[in-house]
């Protein structure tokens, strides 16, 4: 088998100076694969995150006028928000040739 970024395995094969060499330094320490234990992950950390007061700030005020959408809210559920077809549709085909092109 081939470790993709070391090439190990190509390297063992198509050197065996090399592999030799690994074997001896493998016998050397006196342990074997199944000697070493397995690798744990390290403890884990808590990820801290600290903000701006300008990213505070931007979260903390929305930059839409909270006002008028309630209004328009209002005027769908009564059914009293104008709706113009014909513009809905010229949209719909400026977004297509943004799209397209």
């Amino acid at each position: 088998m081939t470790d993709a970024i070391s090439q190990y395995g190509r390297l063992s094969q198509s050197d065996p100076s090399l592999r030799s060499a690994l074997d001896k330094l493998g016998k050397k320490s006196g342990e074997t694969a199944a000697d070493r234990p397995a690798e744990s992950a390290p403890p884990a950390r808590a990820d801290t995150l600290q903000l701006s007061k300008v990213a505070e700030k931007a979260m903390t005020e929305p930059d839409f006028d909270r006002q008028k959408v309630e209004s328009i809210k209002q005027a769908i559920a009564e059914g009293q928000y104008p709706l113009d077809a014909k513009r809905i549709a010229e949209s719909f085909v400026a977004i297509e040739r943004m799209i397209r092109d």
